[in-house]
Formats: C-alpha cells, structure tokens, sequence
C-alpha cells in the first residue's frame, strides 16, 4: 500500500468514526418515527374498526326502534311493513321480518304477502353461536331480491318477555363504501373493510372491481390468528403494501389500511441520501488533502520501490540521498543486498545444475534397474518352463535312437507331442502380451465357447467350491481368439479357487451390455460383459496393483507361474475391449471383461483335411528357417506335391519369374530380404492371379487383411496344412 494511501487511512480512521456516530444517531431517529408511524397506523385502522361498528350502531337503533312500535308488539306485520317501506327506501336498504326457525315474513323489497325469497346470508348460523337474543351481523352476500352485494343487522324482537320475531336491516354495500372514502387517506393509499371470511364488503379504491373478492391467504390467516396488526404481502391489485388491520369489537368485520412499501421507506431513503451526499463530500475534501500533503512526501518511498523492482529484476541497484534519514538507510541496504544476491544467484545456480544432474542419472537407473527386474523375471519364467520342455523333447529323442521297438517309439513320440502342447500353451500365454494374431481370430458366440469350455473349468474345481451360471440369452457374436477366452477363463477360475482354500462359491456370469458412455479407456458401444466373481480372500491394495504383471505371484513356486491374469488382461486388450479388477481383503475378488460386439458374424472354421486328401499341383514353399524348411518339405513331398523350396521372399519370387510351375504358394510371413511373406502374396496376387497363396506366421507385428489369401498359426499340424491347400 502506498503512502498516500496510508495516510488517507488515517485520515479516515479519524472521520469514519464520527460518520458512524452520526449514522447511528440517524437510524435511531429513523427508528424511533418509524415506530411512531406504524402506531399511528395502526390506531386509525382501529378508529375505522369503531367508526364502522358505530354507523352499524346507527341502523341497530333504528331497528330497536321499529322493533319496540306498537304495531310489532301487537303483531300487525301489515303496518310494520308499511312504516319499514318509509323508514327505510329500498334504494338504501331493506327490512326483513323472521320467525324463530328463520322463515322469512316479508320482505320490503317485495310486495307484502309475496312468497318469501331464500335468503342467502348466514345470519342464522351466526345467531347458534350467538344466541338467541344477540344482536347479530352477517357477512358479505348476494341479495337474491336486490340482485346485489349486502350485509345484514339482525335483533330479536322481544313480545313482553318472550321473543317473537327476528327483525333484520340489509344495507347495500355502496352504502358503506363513501366511509371509508371520507377519511382523507392518501390516493395511493387502500382501506378496505372485511368480513369474517377475508370477503372484501368495501373499498376506498375501486370499490366496485374489488367487492367480493377474497384477500390473500397469508392476511386471512394473520387476521384470524390476532385482532390487530401488520401484515406484509400484496394487494389484490398486485401492490407490494403494509397492511395495518384492527378487527371491530361488535360486528367482527376488520379494517385493513394497506400502504405501498415503497412509502414506508421514503423516510429511510432520504435519510440514507443526505448522510451519503454529506459523506461523499466530507470523504473527498479529506482524500484531496490527504493527496495534497502525501504528493511531497512519497517521492523517497516512490525511489525505494524503483530501487526494489530494479533489485527484483536482477539488476545492480545504487544508493540515492533523499534527505529522509529511514529512506536513506533503505536505498543503503537494497544496494548492498543487491551485490550479494548477484554473488549468490551465480553459486546456487551451479549447485541447482549440479543437483538436477544428479537426480537424472539416479532417475535413470531406477527405471533401468526397474526394467531389469521385470525382464529378469519374464525371461527367468520363459527359460524355466521352456527348458523342462526342451528336457522333455531331448529324453525322448534319444530314447528313439536306443529302441527299435515300434510301440515303444510311438509312445515316445506322443510324448514329444504332449511336450508341443505344452510349448503351444505357453507360446499362447506369451503371445497374448503382444499384437493380436489375424490367423488366431474367429468370430464366435460367447455362451458357446463357454458351453465347450464347461468341462474343464468344472474339472478345475473342487467339490467345496460350487460354481453358478448365469448366461443371459441372445449374446452378441465376439471376434477372439477362442484359445484366449478358453485360457483366460481357466486362468481366471484357477484363480477363484486358490483364493477359496476352505471353499466358497464362484460366480460367472455373461450378458450383454450397452456402453453409453466410455469407460477406462473404451468408446461408447454395444459390448458383452464377462463377470467372475469369488467369495475367496481377496486381495490387499499393494497385491491388487501388481496383480497384472507378469510373473508376479503370492502362490508358492510350485503352485502358480504368474501368467494367469496377465494373460487373461491382454487377451481382454488385445481383443479390443478391457479387464478391471475389485478386490478387498476378505471381501472375495470381481474380475470384469469386456469384449466388443463383432461387425458381423464370420464363417465357422473349416473342418481339417485327412493327409490322405491332398490336392495336387506343384507347390512353392517359402521359410528362411531351414529346420522348418526341410521338414515341411519332406512332408508334402510324401503327401504327393511336387515341393520347390525357397529361404527368402526375394528367391520365391525369382523362381517365379523365371517361370517354375506353382499352384500353390505356402510362405512364412516375417522374413529377411525386401520382401515378406505379405508383400509376396500382394505380388503373387497382382501377377500371378492363378496362384493360390497360403501363409503362415509365428508372431507379426502386421495385420494381414488380403482377399483369397489363407492364414495358418504357428505351430500348426499337417493336416492343417492340407486343409488350407485345398479350400478354394
């Protein structure tokens, strides 16, 4: 905060106090004529309350009147209607006669000895609560002989000592209104008189548009609740108002004076102006003073705050004389502290430097030695089961050689088949964290590749632990590979029941599924959810984290490799969908997959050839593996093909060019040279459209999408092989 500021500060924290005084002593004032207003408001209601109860006084007199004449006391109803005709006009009113049960005698708007009209005001059920010989007013009704608005004054007419007759003045309500509009009120000002029931019987303002009608619900209630007091709300004309009402002690009508808000606090607003305006003015003359004396003394803090920026800005900062002695001794210090943080910046920068280098290398260690660890541990896993396979292959073929027994070397030799199998297995595994295999894919219908996998995963299960389906019918087709699913599903269950020792129940359900929105990383759309769900022990936080990595396991060397559910996750990602996880500690564990629906339904696989039914035609084959080579070579020369054999795309295609006879073309795929086996069926394709092509593959990186052109996974049996050859 400059200077200046400060001193306006304190300028004003000497005004500000006595503006405070003085606007407190304002409001008092303020308050003290508002309460003295609404006192004043409220006295008049109750003086229109008692000055209506007197006018209803006035006609009560006249009845008495009437009612004490010689003709009513002898009961000659005849001369009593004709005095009531010229004590009262019709134009003002009307006189009507009842007997105790309320039957009306006459009526003087009516010819004497007319049929008596049903009256419609409750001066009757009035007079039950009243009693009999009470003097009793009615609320607002319509007249059924005037055809208007009336209210109605009844008295008992007493013969002798008993009551006789009920005698009763209707007034028409135009009457009333010139009452109410003689008190001098304000235009914008209302006063309304109300009966019992919040009905309006007069008006001082548009009195005729407004008789009849009911105020609101919130003044009904504030009335019936207190006989006088203020109520804020709205007019039926739609005027925000204050109304002050006093109920009148003998007619229970009340009166109720409504004043525009906006005039209550007129009194507020031009208070709050003028102590503003004065305010204002007094602020300015103080702010203009306080501007004047600080313009000659903030010129050294201005230097100071130079000299701070330039400091800020790494810039050599001099001492300046400005005859103020603290400011001085400040402009001395900022120069001094200026060198030094020069001088300081220039080391900590080559510390900065030093330390940020430091931190890199050991950042790059820790990732290598990261990388390191899970490389260790997948190779480790690999060269274990891969060399208890490798011993398997290498017992029997050199017990091949020792034996002459036919028998026994067909054993042997399913033995070394079971010892493929296992290395199918496991190649499959480790496939599944790579790129999806277009040779491996079908297009099949999930409930069905359960129902053939049904066996084994029950199999897998023992008798305490009881599995429960729940297939929902009409599933979505899916395109996979039907070995993942099958693996990841016994993966998956083979997992349940380790984490189940004493038993439990496992949970699999499949069902289709609608993604509006996208979740954990897939795009909205049709996808059929795979569910496994245990009772088992569940997992820790830290477990359920490292769950996915390969080789990672809590099961003992022997009972668990730690491929499981990394296998079942690439699957899941490699298929186009995902895996996700829950899992607490003695809450068991859920394992969700999601795999897309497929585009449109493939053709079921084709059943594989017998070696007996070999096509003919010469064939070219194209591996740069010689072992693979040589034996693929030999089996289809036994099979019947003339075999010309070729190490490189580049070969075949020369051979082909040089015009060798080929039907058939069988070719790996990933191989050295210009060409693979995919930029050879696209030649092949082009110029040599005769030529059926047949390709195989281990692994690739590259989808192979081409039109006529057979695929077949590695490692594949031979019949296989014959198969794909004769599909047209």
């Amino acid at each position: 905060m400059r200077i200046r500021s400060r001193l306006l500060l304190l300028m004003l924290s000497i005004l500000l106090p006595a503006f405070a005084i003085a606007s407190v002593a304002v409001w008092y004032v303020y308050k003290e004529q508002r309460a003295a207003e609404v006192a004043g408001m409220q006295e008049a209601a109750r003086a229109l309350a008692l000055l209506a109860d007197r006018e209803l006084q006035t006609k009560e007199a006249v009845l008495r009147t009437l009612a004490a004449s010689p003709a009513m006391q002898e009961g000659d109803l005849a001369s009593v209607y004709r005095h009531a005709r010229a004590l009262v006009p019709a134009a003002e009113g009307t006189i009507v006669v009842h007997d105790l049960t309320g039957r009306q005698l006459f009526n003087t708007r009516q010819p004497y000895g007319s049929p008596p009209a049903v009256g419609r005001s409750n001066l009757m059920l009035l007079r039950q609560a009243a009693g009999p010989r009470a003097t009793v007013v009615s609320d607002l009704f319509h007249a059924p002989v005037g055809k208007r608005y009336d209210v109605a004054l009844q008295i008992p007419v007493v013969v002798g000592d008993a009551l006789r007759y009920y005698l009763s003045m209707g007034l028409a309500v135009e009457r009333v209104a010139p009452l109410l509009g003689q008190q001098g009120v304000p235009a914008n000002w209302v006063v309304s008189l109300l009966d019992r029931r919040g009905t309006v019987i007069a008006r001082s303002r548009d009195a005729a548009r407004y008789i009849g009608r009911q105020v609101s619900p919130g003044l009904r209630a504030r009335i019936a609740a207190s006989p006088a007091g203020v109520h804020h709300g709205v007019r039926l004309d739609g005027t925000a108002t204050v109304a002050f009402y006093s109920r009148a002690p003998m007619s229970g009508w009340t009166v109720v004076m409504s004043v525009p808000v906006a005039e209550m606090r007129r009194p507020a607003f031009v208070a709050a102006a003028g102590l503003g305006l004065l305010v204002s003015v007094v602020l300015l003359l103080a702010i203009g003073a306080a501007r004047i004396y600080a313009r000659g003394t903030a010129a050294p803090i201005e230097q100071l705050r130079q000299a701070a920026e330039r400091l800020g800005r790494d810039e050599p900062v001099t001492p300046f004389a400005s005859g103020v002695t603290e400011a001085d001794a400040v402009s001395a210090a900022l120069a001094d502290a200026s060198a030094r943080i020069r001088d300081s910046k220039a080391h900590l920068e080559r510390r900065v430097t030093e330390a940020v280098a430091a931190a890199e290398r050991a950042q790059r260690a820790l990732l290598q030695g990261q990388k390191l660890e899970a490389l260790g541990r997948l190779t480790a896993g690999i060269a274990h089961d891969f060399n208890n396979i490798l011993q398997t292959l290498s017992g029997a073929l050199q017990l091949i050689g020792l034996t002459d027994d036919r028998a026994r070397v067909q054993a042997l030799a399913a033995t070394c088949q079971k010892a493929i199998g296992r290395a199918t297995t496991l190649t499959g595994q480790m496939r599944a964290f790579g790129t999806v295999q277009d040779a491996r894919l079908e297009t099949v219908q999930p409930d069905q590749a359960l129902a053939s996998t049904l066996p084994m995963l029950r199999s897998a299960l023992p008798g305490t632990v009881q599995l429960e389906l729940d297939v929902a019918p009409g599933l979505w087709a899916v395109t996979i590979d039907p070995l993942q699913l099958e693996l990841a599903l016994l993966n998956l269950v083979i997992n349940a029941r380790d984490a189940m020792p004493d038993g439990g129940r496992l949970y699999l359900a499949m069902r289709n599924e609608q993604l509006a929105q996208g979740a954990q990383g897939l795009a909205p759309g049709p996808y059929v959810r795979i569910e496994l769900r245990d009772s088992g022990t569940g997992m820790t936080p830290e477990t359920l984290a490292r769950a996915l990595e390969p080789f990672f396991t809590t099961k003992p060397v022997d009972k668990g490799t730690g491929l499981g559910l990394p296998q079942a996750y690439a699957f899941a990602t490699q298929s186009g969908g995902m895996l996700a996880m829950q899992s607490a500690p003695g809450a068991g564990t859920t394992v969700t997959i999601r795999l897309p629906r497929a585009a449109a339904n493939g053709a079921a696989p084709a059943a594989a050839a017998s070696m007996s039914a070999a096509a003919a035609g010469p064939i070219l084959f194209v591996d740069d593996d010689p072992l693979v080579r040589a034996t693929m070579v030999e089996a289809l020369t036994v099979a019947g093909f003339d075999v010309t054999a070729a190490a490189s795309g580049d070969e075949a295609l020369a051979r082909l060019e040089a015009g060798c006879p080929v039907r058939h073309v069988v070719s790996d795929i990933v191989m050295p040279g210009t060409l693979d086996g995919i930029g050879l069926a696209n030649v092949v394709a082009e110029r040599f459209p005769d030529v059926r092509v047949v390709l195989a593959t281990g692994h690739t990186e590259r989808r192979v999408s081409l039109p006529g052109v057979r695929l077949l996974a590695k490692p594949y049996d031979i019949a296989q092989l014959f198969a794909a050859l004769e599909q047209r």
